[in-house]
């Protein structure tokens, strides 16, 4: 087995750190055809009723969702730290993930199923997200930190490439054939609904290896009672701390804005495409797969790019990228410019995410990586209901959805602005 050395003569095996990287594969099927393309542009076009409405509903959906991960994430992440190892909390939420994508096979197109279908993407959603709190929290004990921009961005960049393979599956094996295997009947819309049981099988066997192969901390021989006494203890001084560590402060400030922003044009993008641009759900597939492409590329071009110049210059750099071709996709009428923007905006999707997750690396402890990303998953999470919310807002208001999905600017404009107030990693600011 391949390994390499840090500075403290510590060894990292390789195979733990690609298996950790290929959950990202596994996990981004989710996210690619039940957040952002496949059950989007299905429940716009086949179940809900109306457009607008379905906007809306979305919105508010992914809004409560948003809450309880916030303010879930940052107490189950200094329960861990404080004891606890992080894959069986991993593997749980992965269950349920599976468990709750496999369920999507119920959905028809029909309105009377709008209130399942966002009972069940919500629930599922909450599941990913603390998942990837302790997905997130094995990364500083993975390689010494000098290597943790590339890693962050390969694990990035195989995300990407994992959604765009899966979907690519789904268009060309289950929504673009006349005959759908396995005797699925397109009339009752199996050919799509089967997007939910596939997403459950495509998670179930690429997780294995990170089960199998990634390196966990050893619990800590505690009553679980004392464990969680210790987790919360640390966590609460951990908030009351938080305002004399500024750079932390900053960081996570500017990072729930800019987040904010982008979760919400993840979760409008299909909507988008399919109430304005008037694309069918096999269009909006494929404006998928090319979105995640440019994305993967961008976060493997990158990921070196971190560890050179630093994560912070590569947030500021992606995010003004990210305004630069969003502002024109809200103005054109073209369907073509769409594709020719919205392929340019993705180019900086894994920089920015995969940049944000390496900079709280670098400023935080292994010992309380867990409790940071759960408060880093706070960061993105606290006000993600704000964005959706208003969006639904503005689109119920005005009827418009290129009105609504420009709310999204200023919560990118702000963020940048904050970003530029934070101090690059440095051993004096690590909390």
């Amino acid at each position: 087995m391949k390994e390499i050395s840090s500075d403290h003569s510590k060894f990292y095996s390789r195979r733990s750190i690609f298996s950790w990287c290929l959950f990202d594969w596994a996990n981004s099927s989710y996210p690619t055809v039940i957040i952002t393309f496949v059950i989007p542009a299905y429940f716009v076009n086949a179940v809900a009723a109306d457009a607008t409405i379905a906007t809306a509903q979305w919105g508010v959906m992914t809004g409560f969702a948003a809450l309880i991960i916030a303010f879930s994430a940052p107490v189950l992440g200094a329960i861990v730290d404080a004891g606890y190892r992080r894959k069986p909390w991993l593997a749980i939420f992965t269950v349920f993930l599976v468990i709750g994508s496999l369920l999507l096979w119920f959905i028809r197109p029909d309105p009377e199923d709008s209130e399942l279908l966002l009972w069940l993407v919500g629930i599922t959603l909450v599941f990913s997200e603390l998942g990837f709190v302790f997905y997130n929290g094995m990364l500083p004990t993975l390689a010494p930190s000098r290597y943790i921009g590339r890693i962050s961005g390969m694990a990035w960049g195989l995300g990407y490439f994992g959604g765009l393979t899966c979907l690519t599956i789904v268009l060309f094996w289950f929504v673009q054939v006349d005959i759908p295997p396995f005797g699925l009947d397109k009339v009752d819309a199996e050919h799509i609904r089967i997007s939910g049981p596939f997403v459950a099988l495509w998670l179930s066997v690429f997780s294995l290896p990170i089960f199998i192969w990634t390196s966990d901390e050893k619990p800590r021989k505690l009553p679980s009672k004392s464990i969680i006494i210790s987790g919360l203890r640390a966590l609460l001084n951990t908030l009351l701390t938080l305002p004399k560590n500024s750079q932390l402060a900053r960081f996570l400030l500017a990072r729930m804005l800019y987040t904010d922003g982008i979760n919400t044009l993840f979760a409008f993008g299909g909507l988008y495409a399919a109430g304005t641009f008037g694309m069918s759900i096999k269009e909006v597939i494929i404006f998928g797969l090319l979105l995640n492409m440019t994305s993967g590329i961008g976060a493997f071009a990158f990921s070196r790019i971190d560890d050179l110049i630093g994560p912070k210059l590569t947030i500021l750099f992606s995010l003004l990228f990210i305004i630069i071709f969003g502002i024109p996709l809200l103005i054109i009428e073209s369907s073509f410019w769409f594709w020719v923007l919205g392929a340019g905006l993705g180019m900086f999707f894994g920089p920015v995410q995969s940049a944000s997750r390496s900079m709280m690396v670098r400023i935080t402890v292994p010992e309380k990586s867990s409790q940071m990303f759960g408060l880093y998953a706070f960061s993105g999470k606290a006000t993600a209901f704000v964005g959706p919310w208003l969006v639904s807002f503005v689109a119920l208001t005005y009827g418009s959805q290129r009105l609504a999905l420009a709310t999204i600017l200023p919560f990118l404009i702000i963020g940048a602005f904050l970003m530029l107030t934070v101090k690059g990693p440095a051993e004096d600011i690590k909390v």
